[in-house]
């Protein structure tokens, strides 16, 4: 079992190298003619990413009502999210086999000759190892779990067969995946399943399911996903993280509140480029937590301020959530960018701000400022100052489009880590890096690939359209409609993470926001902005479970020490929604500039 996971992480680590190869060369415009295999390797990569993740318990899922029951129905309750998710799973696997068996008919070709349907079997192949994998999750004991796998798939196949027949069964099985989604079931299974009960109900083809994934995962932007989440977790692999820190030490240390400048400033930095403010909270808490307490801030205060400056760069670019809500939205990346980066750079100072205040009143051990030291430490973090810096000169100045800037940041990443400061990983440990990066795209590109059959479900049922014209009709301003998508943003940011809330709720808000004037990209800071604050909020907000977790202390403690700094990012989230033109100043700016 041992040599099938490591040929299968090789295999997820040839494909994201072909991706950064094939990326790379698309710079010049004679590999132009590699769009379309990019597209199809970006497929690859999240099939493989999803079935290395659903090997590893790390399909995305809403998870807090079964931590919350007692430990003897955990078992149950994974036996029925199992039973549902490898249900759905197998026949996602059986449309799949059909959307692909169709598509062979036509012999079309990628580039080099590379048969189309070669990397279009990934489709099916892929839910069919999620499948089993799901089954052997959900219990204990060979025996058991060859029962859920037998039970689900006979359950697919029959389900397939019957069709419209199961008509009178469509509201019992949704209230079965509802019931299957609070108990945990992955996200990606709620979503397709949901479409594929109603078509299926319908006497409709599910094999549309599939077709909807494949389109959308081939959408011509989605590999920048792949490559930027690459560049993160190299970086965040590395000394990159010692490094930072100790030049934002040099050039702030000496100031009151220095170290709580220095957290703000390098998790705001780190987020951008993990994505993610678990690895932040991870990677650097080990190395702030003792300055802040050295410095003489109380544990409380030290433990609130990392975990609230976690996730304060999901609004820098190229940070993923940003990346992710441009796709979903059709927002243009660069409009999206410009956008965000007022509003992120409210919420780093204001955060800064609170960590100054905070700060007692005589610092122990405040360093001397030392230009010496301060012009050295910023010499051995020059490569990483420069990333953020690369693709942003990039795009920007029209010397690459997003997929290709995406790549050589990747490209560059590894070069600096490997060959200019020396610390990549060895073999193994690179090995390991790539596994989690494509766990974590695995997992959003399955949600995403099921959320759009949902989508057109949806669209074809007027439901955006309908959910526009109730609450036209239910609120009456366009402040009140504001402080209920606050609110509704804030719970689904504390219940979800923040991929599947993007991939979720973005297509269902943004008809609305326009319904009521709003513009597509303050929409959409305002809601990683809440997303970003449900990472805090109790009692289920992910930071202080990460934080919890890193520091060996109770959720509540964590949970309390934090409420400082949410109520300091709640007041930049206030301004931010009642000041569209912090967010729409940069883009017109450089749209009148002819820049953008």
């Amino acid at each position: 079992m041992r040599l099938l996971h490591r040929l299968e992480n090789l295999l997820l680590a040839a494909t994201l190298a072909a991706l950064l190869v094939f990326g790379v060369a698309s710079v010049y415009p004679a590999w132009a003619v590699a769009d379309e295999l990019i597209r199809h390797l970006t497929l690859l990569a999240g099939m493989v990413g999803g079935m290395v993740a659903a090997r590893d318990g790390q399909l995305l899922a809403m998870g807090a009502v079964v931590q919350a029951l007692p430990r003897r129905l955990r078992a149950g309750a994974a036996l029925v999210t199992g039973l549902v998710a490898t249900a759905i799973a197998a026949l996602l696997a059986l449309a799949a086999w059909q959307f692909v068996r169709e598509e062979a008919a036509t012999g079309s070709t990628l580039a080099f000759g590379i048969p189309r349907i070669a990397l279009q079997a990934a489709l099916p192949a892929g839910f069919a190892v999620i499948t089993l994998r799901l089954a052997w999750r959900s219990a204990e004991g060979t025996g058991l779990r060859l029962l859920v796998l037998v039970a689900a798939v006979t359950g697919a196949v029959v389900a397939e067969r019957l069709g419209a027949d199961l008509a009178m069964l469509r509201v019992p099985l949704l209230l079965l995946l509802a019931l299957a989604t609070a108990l945990g079931a992955p996200i990606f299974t709620v979503l397709a399943g949901v479409a594929l009960i109603w078509f299926l109900t319908a006497g409709d083809p599910i094999a549309s399911v599939p077709l909807d994934h494949y389109d959308q995962v081939t959408n011509p932007l989605l590999a920048t996903l792949p490559l930027f989440t690459l560049a993160g977790y190299v970086v965040a692999a590395t000394g990159a993280a010692r490094r930072l820190v100790r030049l934002l030490r040099a050039w702030t240390g000496h100031l009151r509140g220095g170290p709580a400048v220095v957290t703000v400033l390098a998790c705001a930095f780190f987020t951008a480029f993990t994505g993610g403010s678990g690895v932040t909270i991870l990677a650097l808490g080990g190395l702030l937590m003792p300055i802040l307490l050295s410095s003489g801030y109380r544990e409380q205060t030290a433990l609130g301020l990392v975990t609230g400056a976690g996730s304060l760069g999901v609004l820098f670019a190229p940070c993923l959530p940003l990346i992710l809500y441009s796709i979903v939205a059709q927002v243009p990346m660069t409009t999206m960018f410009l956008g965000a980066a007022l509003p992120g750079l409210l919420l780093v100072l204001l955060a800064a701000a609170w960590g100054v205040l905070a700060s007692p009143p005589v610092e122990q051990r405040r360093r001397r400022f030392s230009l010496r030291r301060a012009l050295v430490a910023t010499w051995r973090a020059k490569w990483e100052l420069l990333l953020p810096v690369l693709p942003l000169t990039l795009i920007f100045g029209g010397f690459a489009l997003p997929v290709p800037a995406a790549a050589l940041t990747a490209a560059f990443a590894l070069f600096a880590a490997a060959a200019l400061n020396r610390d990549l990983p060895r073999a193994a440990g690179l090995l390991e890096v790539v596994r989690e990066c494509g766990a974590l795209v695995g997992g959003i590109l399955l949600i995403l690939g099921a959320a759009m059959g949902l989508t057109n479900l949806l669209i074809t049922a007027h439901v955006p359209d309908r959910l526009t014209e109730w609450i036209g009709a239910t609120l009456d301003s366009r402040w009140l409609f504001l402080l209920a998508l606050n609110l509704f943003l804030l719970a689904v940011g504390c219940l979800m993470d923040i991929f599947s809330a993007i991939i979720v709720i973005a297509p269902l808000v943004v008809p609305v926001g326009l319904a009521f004037g709003m513009d597509p990209v303050h929409l959409g800071v305002i809601l990683l902005a809440n997303l970003e604050l449900g990472y805090l909020t109790p009692p289920v907000g992910l930071n202080l479970f990460m934080s919890a977790a890193r520091f060996g202390r109770p959720v509540l403690k964590v949970a309390r020490a934090s409420l400082p700094m949410l109520a300091v990012l709640a007041a930049g989230l206030v301004a931010i929604t009642a000041l569209p033109e912090l967010t729409l100043a940069l883009p017109r700016w450089f749209a009148a500039a002819g820049l953008e």
